[in-house]
């Protein structure tokens, strides 16, 4: 019977209602059989007095750290109203972030396009495909938002918009977001409380995410953004410009922007630094090597502005943790970061600065 005062309820609201319990359902299940990713703690033997350790977000069922945002994203927009049953998804994306959107939107039957530039490799399109969903492309990396937004309009669909809904989609107080389940696996580590969280930043949103629960929690840890070449977000957050641009588009994969994006929140970074590209590959070819698996670029940005931030405390004497995300798995890469005709053809020395990380870690010396 009707609420009173309600009125009666339409037939196509019930329906909604329906679909969209059946479809949050789905996602909570299959949340529930990915139970949660490891915590790594490989043993560096130059390092006696820091810890550090890896969340390894590459073992996600669409193999990247974008899975968490792909679910969020989804349950955001079901939760509000604007995913219901047969809505055409759109998202502004290549990489991984794409792959998992595909994922779940064939979880819930749902069409899915991916916007992304012309000259996206053939290995992500097909990734993107291979989950069920469609690529349609754009010129130029930077009409990518425009391209994705008229589209959504066009067919009467709903843009997805990761790099708006990054830092708002996920639950930062808890909810078994990234931040929570990390300090939840540091609890019977010898050094619990990190002194250090690095982390990358592509849509702003896993850093924000961190950034905020930190405080929450009223945690001593701090949060390093580490940034790549011709990316936005750095300059933004030494300059206080938000405006900035950058016209070049990133050569590390999933990170860096040419804009700074609304989800990234500088007011919860407490330091950042900015990675060479030649460096961030560097670091996954060595952390690779010494995982026995590959990484991806974004990774090794994270791995290298770790040693920066390990090394400083190991020259001051202090002892402590420090923690990063591995992103994704380097086999998407194999034609990219680990091909030297790739590194050769984009003028790419990685030989100077994988000497140095090595040294690093065998020594305890970051040298000049």
């Amino acid at each position: 019977m009707p609420i009173a005062g309600c009125g009666e309820h339409s037939p196509a609201h019930g329906r909604d209602r329906v679909w969209a319990n059946a479809a949050i359902e789905l996602l909570q299940a299959d949340k529930r059989r990915s139970a949660d990713t490891h915590l790594l703690n490989p043993i560096f033997p130059g390092l006696k007095r820091v810890s550090i350790y890896f969340k390894d977000e590459s073992t996600h069922p669409t193999g990247s750290l974008k899975h968490r945002l792909a679910h969020s994203l989804f349950l955001y927009g079901i939760c509000n109203g604007n995913i219901r049953e047969g809505t055409l998804l759109v998202e502004a994306s290549s990489g991984s972030t794409a792959v998992s959107e595909a994922y779940f939107a064939r979880l819930l039957g749902l069409p899915f396009i991916a916007v992304m530039p012309r000259s996206t490799s053939c290995s992500k399109i097909d990734a993107i495909e291979r989950q069920g969903g469609a690529c349609h492309f754009v010129d130029s990396p930077s009409e990518v938002y425009a391209a994705a937004l008229r589209l959504a309009d066009e067919r009467k669909g709903y843009y997805l918009d990761q790099f708006t809904f990054a830092e708002r989609a996920t639950d930062w107080r808890g909810n078994n977001n990234i931040a929570e389940s990390m300090f939840a696996q540091m609890q019977a580590e010898p050094n619990p409380v990190p002194e250090w969280v690095v982390m990358s930043a592509g849509t702003g949103g896993t850093s924000a995410t961190i950034g905020r629960y930190i405080r929450y929690r009223n945690l001593a840890t701090r949060l390093c953004v580490v940034d790549v070449e011709h990316s936005a977000f750095f300059e933004a957050y030494t300059s206080g410009d938000r405006s900035i641009t950058c016209p070049r588009p990133s050569r590390i994969e999933g990170i860096g922007r040419p804009r700074v994006e609304p989800s990234f929140l500088p007011g919860v970074v407490d330091h950042m630094i900015r990675v060479p590209d030649a460096a961030s590959i560097a670091a996954a070819h060595v952390l690779s090597e010494r995982l026995f698996r590959r990484v991806g670029g974004s990774t090794g940005t994270n791995f290298y502005g770790l040693c920066m931030l390990a090394a400083e405390m190991e020259r001051k004497g202090r002892t402590g943790s420090l923690v990063t995300v591995i992103c994704d798995s380097g086999e998407r890469y194999a034609s990219t970061y680990y091909d030297p005709q790739w590194l050769a053809d984009n003028g790419l020395d990685i030989a100077p600065h994988c000497a140095r990380i090595n040294h690093f870690l065998d020594t305890g010396e970051l040298l000049a």
